[in-house]
Formats: structure tokens, C-alpha cells, sequence
């Protein structure tokens, strides 16, 4: 929790001349007293692509600081125009107003600034070299950009925290889900292995089918005639008695083809994966000393 609040800040004098110095009225809250002073501190941006013509424009210690609101004005000269480039003087900038405790900065608000010149004539066709006395300034006050800091005030309850707290069970979810790809891709190896198991069988089933198919009628001996009507009625007689016997054999082999299929889409489909800050009302704003 912040110990000093920025409440408002104000625009004074805007739009302005270009070397005109910049008025802000500043509201803050402080919920407790400081041991040390707040400085406040106004950079203009001299250049968008490069901080090497940045311009701090003044600096404010404020302080002792009185626990409630409090309010002041912040006056800051215009900047240097020897230390910003010729073709960056005209158009938008941007302004940053931000005050530290103690060295360390806990609030900034960036306003941008449109400079241009006070005629269209001059917009339109600007010199070669700017005329500084025809150019003025517009702070966007309407919108700025405000950006808090957590920093250590005079307490060590007050420093914010430097690592993360600890979070045992993010760890153990982490843990939880390399468990569970583990599991998956060992699933996977018995569901390959199981499909081989039941395609060997399918093979040696089909090779088996076939030796059947082709056994035929046993070859009739040399002999007479009659003796060879005789044994080619016998030999055909046992041929299909072997036929049949064959065929029955088939059957019984469809049989165990089935029970194969039904053993390997047993085997073939293995268990499942493991699822895994405001002022008090009433209060006063009082006048903060500035040194």
C-alpha cells in the first residue's frame, strides 16, 4: 500500500507560449508521517528517438510532509532550446512529471505536448528555421498517463516483495501433467503391440486355412482294372470323406479365428489414461512547505 496518493494534478497556464514556464497545482494524500521529504521532478522530452535530449526542467523537495491532503504549486522554466534538435521543436512531445521517496520514484504522469505555430499561414508553410516567438504550446491535460510504483517507504513492512511466494500446489499440478504424458505414450506402446499380436495370429490362422485346402485324394496303386475301379471308388470315397473332414476342420478353424479376433481386440484395447487509495471525507487540503 502506497503511504502518499497522487490526487490530482492541474494544468495552470496551458496553452502557452512556447517559453513560457509550466504551471502545475498538485493534490496529494500522505496516511502517514515521512521521515524525509518528497522531491518532485519535470523532464521534457526532447526527441522521441533518442533520451539524449531529455531536459530535466526543476526539481521540488517538498516537505515535512503533514499526514492528510495537501496541495502546492510546481512552477518549472521552459526548456533549452539549444539542447533540442532543430526538426524536433515543432509537433508532439511529451512531458513527464514524477516524484520519489527517498530516491525511489513511485508515481509518474506523462502529459503529451503539441507545438505548433499560433497561425495557419505558418503551419502550413513553416520557415526553415523556427520562429520560437510565434510557436506555442497545448499540454493534452485531459489525458495523461499515470503510472504507480510499489517501493519501500520508512518501514520494512512496507517494501514490496522481491520474489514471488511460494506455490506448492502450481509445482505439484506441474508434476501432474508430466505424469499423465507418461502414461499416455506407454498406452500408446501396448495399444502398437497389442495390433501386431492380433495381425501374427490373423497370418499364422490364413497359413493354416491353406494347408487344408490343399490336401486332396491319396494316389491309387498300380494293379487290374477291377482292383482299380475298386480303389478309385474307395479313393474317392475317402476323398470326400477327407473333404469333409476338411471342411469341418475349416469350420473349426473359422472358430479359432474368431476367438483369435475376439482375444486381440481384448489385447488391443488397453485401460484407459489416469485423468488426471481516497481521501477521508471531510478532509482538508492543507499547504505542503516547499523548499
Amino acid at each position: 500500500m502506497s503511504v502518499v496518493s497522487l490526487l490530482g494534478v492541474k494544468v495552470l497556464n496551458n496553452p502557452a507560449s512556447f517559453s513560457a514556464p509550466y504551471e502545475f497545482e498538485i493534490t496529494f494524500e500522505c496516511l502517514e508521517q515521512l521521515h524525509k521529504d518528497l522531491e518532485w521532478k519535470l523532464t521534457y522530452v526532447g526527441s522521441a528517438s533518442t533520451s539524449e535530449f531529455d531536459q530535466e526542467l526543476d526539481s521540488l523537495l517538498v516537505g515535512p510532509i503533514p499526514v492528510g491532503v495537501n496541495k502546492f504549486i510546481f512552477e518549472a522554466d521552459a526548456p533549452d532550446l539549444t539542447r533540442i534538435p532543430a526538426s524536433d521543436i515543432l509537433g508532439v512531445t511529451v512531458i513527464l512529471l514524477t516524484c520519489s521517496y527517498d530516491g525511489r520514484e513511485f508515481v509518474r504522469v506523462g502529459y503529451y505536448v503539441n507545438n505548433e505555430y499560433d497561425s495557419d499561414e505558418l503551419n502550413q508553410e513553416p520557415p526553415s528555421k523556427p520562429i520560437i516567438e510565434k510557436v506555442r504550446r497545448n499540454v493534452l491535460a485531459e489525458k495523461p498517463r499515470v503510472t504507480r510504483f510499489a517501493i519501500k517507504w520508512d518501514s520494512e513492512e512496507s517494501a514490496p516483495a522481491e520474489f514471488p511466494p511460494d506455490q506448492p500446489e502450481a509445482d505439484a499440478v506441474e508434476e501432474d501433467s508430466l505424469t499423465y504424458g507418461i502414461e499416455e505414450e506407454e498406452e500408446e506402446e501396448d495399444l502398437v503391440e497389442g495390433e501386431a499380436s492380433v495381425t501374427k495370429d490373423l497370418d499364422e490362422d490364413a497359413e493354416m486355412a491353406g494347408a487344408d485346402d490343399t490336401a486332396g485324394a491319396p494316389i491309387p496303386m498300380p494293379g487290374n482294372e477291377e482292383d482299380a475301379g475298386s480303389e478309385d471308388l474307395e479313393a474317392e470315397s475317402s476323398g470326400s470323406d477327407e473333404e469333409e473332414d476338411g471342411e469341418e476342420e475349416e469350420v473349426e478353424g473359422d472358430g479359432g479365428e474368431d476367438e483369435d479376433m475376439d482375444m486381440g481386440e481384448e489385447a488391443g484395447h488397453p485401460g484407459k489414461a489416469a485423468e488426471n487509495g481516497h481521501p477521508a471525507s471531510g478532509a482538508h487540503a492543507q499547504e505542503a512547505m516547499v523548499h
